[in-house]
C-alpha cells in the first residue's frame, strides 16, 4: 500500500451543535454539517427529485417528540456521575415508532435526532408498519461495572416509560447495548405497565426474543450486497472484502461473507485492523474476539489502522462501526467498487458526492443494514401473537423482504436515473408522505 495512503488520518468528527437550521448545500459547507443536517441534505436531494413542496418537507423532517433526561448515578467506585439520556421520536404516520438505544460517550441530541430520522426512512424503505425513533445515553459502558450499567438502564427506563410501549415506541439494541440491556428494560417497564415483552425487541429468546435477531443486521448486509454485486457483474465468490467494525454487525457480516465464498481480507475494531491477503479464517477469529472483547493481536498476517482499512484495494468495503468514517479527505482514496453501509450514516454527503462522481456503488444504510429492524419487526409480531417462529422461517422471511426492498429501490433508481441512496430516500419519502396525507396532514 502506498505510504501516502497509510499516513492519511480521518477527518475529525464534525461539531454537533444541534438545532434545525437550514442545511447548506455546497460541498465545502457540507463538511461542517451536523449529523441531522447531513441526513436532511440527503432527504432534500430525494424530495427535490419527487417535487415535494417545501411545507410538506418541513413537516416530514421535523421530529414528533424529543425527550432528554438527566441520570445521576452513584457508581460502584463511590463517585456520583450524571449522564444525559435521550429519546427522539421522529414520525408515527405509518405505525408505532421503532429504533435502537446506544450507549456511547459521543451520544448527543443532534446525533440521536439524525438516527431517529434515518429510522423513519429505513422502516419505510422496508415497508414495515413503523415510524422512526432512536435513543441513547452519553456514557462509556466500558468504564462502568455491569451493576452500574444495569442501574443506569433501569433509571433511564423509569424516566421515559410513559413515552414508550408496544404500540407507541419500541426500543432495540444498538451500539454498546445488547439483549441483556433489553431484558432489564422489559423488567423495569413491567413495574409500571405489567409484563409487556413487545415493549422492546432484541431480547433474549427466553424472554420472548426472536431466533435470528442477533445475526439479522449482518445477514441483511450480505443479502443486499449479493443483489448489488450481481447487478454489477461482481462475483461474490472470491471477492476481496474489508469490514470496519467487528462488533455485532461486522462480525456476523464477516461470517456470512466467509460462508458465501468471499475472501474477508481485513477486519477491524477500535484497537486496529487485522489483514491477510489470502483471507482471514473468520470462524475462529470471531470466537477469539468474542472471548477477548477485541480482535486478538497477531490475528492476521499483518496489522493495519482503521484508516488504512478504508482505502485498501478490495472489491467490497463494509463500514460497520460508527458514523462519518468516509469523508472528503479519504473518499478519493477509497478503492472498493462496492460499499455496503453496515453502520448508520458512515458516509458524509461530501464523500457520497465523490462516490457518485467516480461511479462507486453505495448501498445506503437505510437499505443495507435494515435486516436488524426487519427481524425486530418479526419479533414484535411474535410477541403480539404469543407465537414463536423457527429460525428457518425468520431467515426466509428476511431474505424475501430484503429482496423486495432492493427491487423497489433499484426500480426507483432506474426510473429517476439516480443513485441507490437517493432512490431509497425517494421511495421512503413517497410512502411516508402518502401516509401523512391519508391521515389528514399535508
Amino acid at each position: 500500500m502506498p505510504e501516502d495512503r497509510r499516513s492519511r488520518a480521518p477527518q475529525p468528527h464534525p461539531e454537533q451543535t444541534g438545532g434545525t437550521a437550514a442545511e447548506p448545500t455546497s460541498a465545502e459547507v457540507g463538511r461542517r454539517l451536523t449529523p441531522f443536517q447531513a441526513v436532511n441534505l440527503q432527504f432534500d436531494r430525494a424530495a427535490e427529485l419527487l417535487g415535494i413542496p417545501e411545507d410538506l418537507r418541513i413537516s416530514l423532517k421535523t421530529p414528533y417528540r424529543e425527550v432528554m433526561v438527566e441520570l445521576p448515578l452513584r457508581c460502584s467506585d463511590g463517585e456520583i456521575r450524571t449522564f444525559s439520556g435521550y429519546r427522539v421520536q421522529h414520525d408515527n404516520s405509518r405505525g408505532p415508532m421503532k429504533g435502537g438505544l446506544r450507549y456511547h460517550p459521543e451520544v448527543d441530541l443532534d446525533e440521536v435526532r439524525a438516527l431517529a430520522s434515518l429510522m423513519t426512512w429505513k422502516t419505510a424503505v422496508m415497508d414495515l408498519p413503523y415510524g422512526g425513533a432512536k435513543g441513547g445515553i452519553n456514557c462509556d459502558p466500558k468504564t462502568l461495572s455491569d451493576g452500574d450499567v444495569e442501574t443506569l438502564t433501569r433509571r433511564f427506563t423509569s424516566r421515559i416509560e410513559r413515552f414508550i410501549g408496544a404500540h407507541e415506541d419500541i426500543p432495540a439494541p444498538d451500539v454498546n447495548t445488547n439483549a441483556q440491556v433489553m431484558a432489564w428494560i422489559v423488567d423495569e417497564f413491567a413495574k409500571y405497565h405489567g409484563h409487556t415483552p413487545a415493549v422492546v425487541t432484541g431480547k433474549p429468546v427466553a424472554l420472548g426474543g426472536s431466533e435470528g435477531r442477533e445475526s439479522a443486521t449482518g445477514r441483511g448486509v450480505l443479502f443486499a450486497t449479493e443483489r448489488a454485486a450481481a447487478d454489477m457483474d461482481l462475483p461474490l465468490e472470491g471477492a476481496r472484502v474489508a469490514i470496519q467494525g467487528f462488533g455485532n454487525v461486522g462480525s456476523w457480516a464477516a461470517q456470512f461473507f466467509h460462508d458465501a465464498g468471499a475472501r474477508v481480507v481485513a477486519v477491524s475494531d477500535v484497537h486496529g485492523a487485522a489483514f491477510d491477503g489470502d483471507g482471514l479464517d473468520i470462524p475462529p477469529l470471531r470466537e477469539e474476539a468474542s472471548k477477548a472483547r477485541r480482535i486478538p493481536e497477531g490475528a492476521g498476517a499483518e496489522t493495519l489502522t482503521n484508516d488504512e482499512l478504508l482505502i485498501m484495494d478490495v472489491d467490497i468495503l463494509v463500514p460497520a462501526a460508527l458514523g462519518n468514517v468516509l469523508h472528503l479527505r479519504n473518499a478519493p482514496d477509497v478503492q472498493a467498487r462496492l460499499i455496503a453501509e453496515g453502520a448508520n450514516h458512515p458516509t458524509t454527503p461530501d464523500a457520497d458526492e465523490e462516490f457518485r462522481r467516480r461511479g462507486v456503488t453505495v448501498i445506503p444504510d437505510i437499505l443495507a443494514n435494515a435486516g436488524g429492524v426487519t427481524v425486530s419487526y418479526f419479533e414484535w409480531v411474535q410477541n403480539l401473537q404469543r407465537f414463536r417462529w423457527k429460525a428457518e422461517r425468520v431467515d426466509e422471511e428476511l431474505r424475501a423482504m430484503m429482496d423486495t426492498a432492493y427491487d423497489s429501490v433499484r426500480e426507483m433508481a432506474t426510473r429517476h436515473e439516480t443513485d441507490l441512496r437517493t432512490a431509497a430516500f425517494a421511495l421512503a419519502i413517497e410512502r411516508v408522505a402518502e401516509a401523512t396525507h391519508l391521515r389528514g396532514v399535508g
